[in-house]
């Protein structure tokens, strides 16, 4: 699990001009922490990453049951209002399906496990079509490195990646790179500062400030896990910054049309986001129990903290 078996199993990527910074879990980068996005859920003794569909799922239900659904029961309103109940019985009634139906697909199919990073065994797990991959994080192989994307309509866009080296589980000789996040829209820098973020965590938490250093307070976690794109709070957040804009104008008019459009768009988008949201979070704690038994148990606050590279070497599965 070493940073050359790494190296060269990045190959060509690494090879020529391209920019790369090799990582070691005891060895800083120099820049301050900070989060990308790509949390899912921090705790005092975990942290995951969001992978692959997982980061979209209760979208549909979001766009069926709040734009769909809400259609159907506005329609069942205005035939309350213009004297026809028993045509909006039936009005209503349609909306339900088209808020449970795609609610129950999506909550009911197994949800993509997210990257784990566990404080108490020190381990990073992740579990890919039904087979468990993990690396120590002592031990851990890392290496963030930028590349170009190349288009004819958008031309060259420069992305970074951030990769892991892990094994699969009692089957040392297989081993997967890992990506911890998406790399498109970051640059070799955010990339250092996520690392060092992931750092801050796994060495020095599970709260820390500013620079990585241990913090009783979780105000500087906080304040990074909230910084979400979230579309239940576009509708909000417009809505302040046309008081704050009203109150800087001092009575002149501060409106422009695409305020309109904002508004009318985050009325449209509230209910997708909330709906959407719930969804996710439904599914989420459903797709929990599907970690393999090794790793459940030594997510409970009071289970084994061996780690499983220990384990492996105990039942002679990886060689000392």
């Amino acid at each position: 699990m070493s940073l050359e078996r790494l190296i060269a199993a990045l190959g060509d990527k690494l090879s020529g001009n391209v920019p790369y910074v090799a990582l070691k879990a005891d060895q800083p980068t120099g820049r301050h922490p900070m989060n990308l996005f790509d949390i899912e859920e921090q705790t005092e003794h975990y942290l995951t990453l969001k992978v692959g569909e997982e980061k979209h799922r209760g979208m549909l239900t979001g766009i069926l049951g709040g734009i769909g659904g809400g259609a159907f029961i506005f329609m069942g309103l205005l035939e309350i209002y213009y004297g026809r109940p028993w045509e909006s019985i039936g009005t209503f009634l349609t909306a339900i399906p088209i808020l449970v139906l795609p609610f129950l697909w999506e909550t009911l199919r197994p949800l993509p496990l997210p990257i784990l990073f566990n404080r108490r065994t020190r381990e990073v797990y992740l579990e890919q079509d039904g087979v468990l991959y993990h690396c120590p994080w002592d031990e851990i192989a890392a290496v963030a490195y930028e590349f170009r994307l190349v288009g004819p309509y958008t031309g060259a866009t420069r992305s970074a990646a951030l990769e892991v080296l892990m094994h699969q589980y009692q089957r040392p000789e297989r081993q997967v790179l890992v990506s911890l996040g998406v790399p498109m829209g970051k640059d070799l820098d955010m990339q250092l500062c996520f690392w060092e973020y992931l750092r801050a965590y796994m060495n020095n938490g599970p709260w820390f400030d500013e620079r990585g250093n241990h913090s009783e307070s979780d105000a500087f976690v906080k304040s990074q896990l909230a910084i979400k794109f979230k579309l239940s709070e576009q509708l909000g957040e417009h809505w302040r910054d046309l008081k704050k804009r009203r109150k800087e104008s001092d009575g002149r008019n501060y409106l422009q049309l695409s305020d309109v459009f904002l508004l009318f768009g985050g009325v449209l988008e509230y209910p997708v986001g909330v709906i959407g949201e719930y969804t996710y979070k439904v599914a989420s704690r459903r797709s929990r129990a599907n970690w393999p038994e090794v790793v459940r148990e030594r997510l409970d606050p009071n289970g084994p903290t061996e780690r499983l590279i220990d384990v492996e070497r105990n039942s002679g599965s990886l060689e000392l």
